[in-house]
């Protein structure tokens, strides 16, 4: 469910972008290297290769099941133009003098993949992922050089005070670098860890995973080899937007901005950080806690735009929201079925029987309240409008009554139908990005005039 809440703000994003006539590079992709793949893949008897391929392809099936623009771009970190990527990235940061060599005992988290000071933890335990025993990890490796860009990295906060959304992680984010940096391990042995990019110059070395998966930013944007590619998307439109968890916020917002300044590299534009769609207690949803809800199953019972509808209005922008499969059903039944659904159907149902021809649509613009909603990446607060419009014209119908009115007041009543066409068509408009399926059945039925043979959204007993 966090992958698919995901997965569709980025793409409402990218399609609004599109509508309002921008180019756009929309990026997703899975990283494939580090100690938890290796694990799993192990766990599973496969192959790292095997286990690798086979969850991709898993990924990509998901985007098309979640309505995802065709047009995205999927990135492996297996990829062979972003190892050579990842190691180039490495070798500018090295010649600037960012990365060194030491001896380190620390404690690590394999779930979150990240090392973890006493005061990370719960009982001893990641909070975020408690079933798993925290490793020590004793070698020599590589590091950065966080704490050498610690001043930089508030400058550039401060130069930029929307870089972080919403503000309370931007807020926590700025407190953490505040306090101070440490230096961070960017290698594991090889001898240990196989599975990763090697170093280059060492061969008994590999990547951290981090180090590694972030670069893809830049490497889908063809950095190294492409730089006019990459100056187009990276440099003339101000950087690139990035969603993610706020398990990655300091990993997004602080470790990989400073790796980009150590290499000298524009930094990113803005950071949107999601809360977590939580199970029972409270407790995030983790394929690794094994308490994940399925969207699969959802979207084959509810159908793509129902998910889209969810994750969209029903989960809060930036909190934590919990989930249950009754809390989708209701939701699906009250403000789809119930709601978009019977409005659409009562509308051009009135609209056919009562009209000679189509309303004729003059053309139709976002209102300023939802554009400002979605430039803030609040698409709760978007949808919401939408839904409020729904509302309003469901409210006229019941106090204007045009089906009886028809009887009396002819031309009266057909003024009010005509009016509510072009009140649902209003909708359609502004359901593009957010459900995209749903907005073209909806212009469909307003051009030709007919009302739904079949329900938008079928209700759920």
């Amino acid at each position: 469910m966090g992958h698919a809440l995901e997965f569709v703000r980025a793409d409402v994003i990218a399609r609004y972008k599109k509508l309002q006539g921008f180019d756009v590079f929309f990026n997703t992709g899975t990283d494939e290297h580090g100690q938890k793949v290796y694990l799993k893949a192990q766990e599973e008897k496969k192959s790292v290769e095997e286990y690798t391929t086979f969850y991709a392809n898993k990924f990509k099936e998901l985007l098309n099941l979640l309505g995802i623009s065709k047009d995205i771009n999927f990135i492996r970190t297996t990829d062979e133009h972003h190892i050579k990527s990842a190691q180039e990235f490495w070798k500018l940061c090295d010649k600037n003098g960012y990365i060194y060599k030491k001896n380190y005992q620390v404690k690590y988290c394999v779930g979150c993949e990240l090392e973890k000071a006493d005061s990370d933890l719960v009982n001893g335990k990641c909070p975020d992922h408690p079933n798993l025993e925290i490793e020590y990890i004793d070698e020599e490796n590589y590091f950065f050089k966080f704490s050498a860009l610690q001043d930089q990295l508030l400058k550039y906060y401060s130069e930029n005070p929307n870089f972080v959304i919403p503000d309370f992680r931007f807020n926590e984010i700025k407190a953490f670098v505040s306090r101070g940096l440490i230096d961070f391990s960017i290698s594991r042995l090889k001898s240990k860890m196989p599975w990763g990019i090697e170093v280059p110059g060492d061969k008994d070395q590999v990547i951290y995973v981090w180090f590694d998966a972030l670069i893809n930013y830049i490497s889908a944007i063809g950095w190294p080899d492409d730089m006019n590619k990459f100056n187009t998307w990276q440099i003339e439109t101000g950087g690139m937007v990035q969603y993610c968890g706020k398990d990655n916020l300091r990993q997004q917002s602080a470790m990989w901005q400073a790796m980009l300044m150590a290499a000298g590299l524009p930094n990113s534009k803005t950071i949107v950080i999601d809360g977590f769609v939580t199970g029972a207690g409270g407790i995030k949803m983790s394929k690794s806690i094994g308490n994940v809800a399925d969207p699969v199953e959802l979207i084959n019972e509810y159908g793509t735009d129902a998910m889209r509808y969810y994750v969209t209005r029903e989960l809060a922008p930036f909190e934590d929201t919990p989930f249950t499969k009754e809390m989708f059903k209701e939701s699906y039944n009250a403000n789809l079925a119930n709601g978009l659904g019977n409005l659409v159907s009562r509308v051009m149902t009135m609209s056919q029987n009562n009209l000679e021809k189509a309303v004729e649509i003059d053309l139709v613009s976002l209102s300023e309240d939802f554009k400002n909603a979605v430039e803030k990446y609040n698409l709760q607060e978007a949808t919401n409008i939408i839904w409020k419009k729904i509302g309003e014209l469901d409210v006229k119908i019941q106090t204007t009554q045009p089906f009886k009115l028809i009887k009396t007041e002819k031309e009266k009543a057909i003024g009010i139908i005509e009016e509510l066409v072009i009140g649902v068509y209003e909708i359609a408009v502004h359901l593009e990005a957010i459900l995209p399926e749903t907005s073209n059945k909806i212009k469909k039925l307003v051009k030709e005039n007919k009302k739904p043979e079949v329900p938008l959204f079928q209700r759920m007993e």
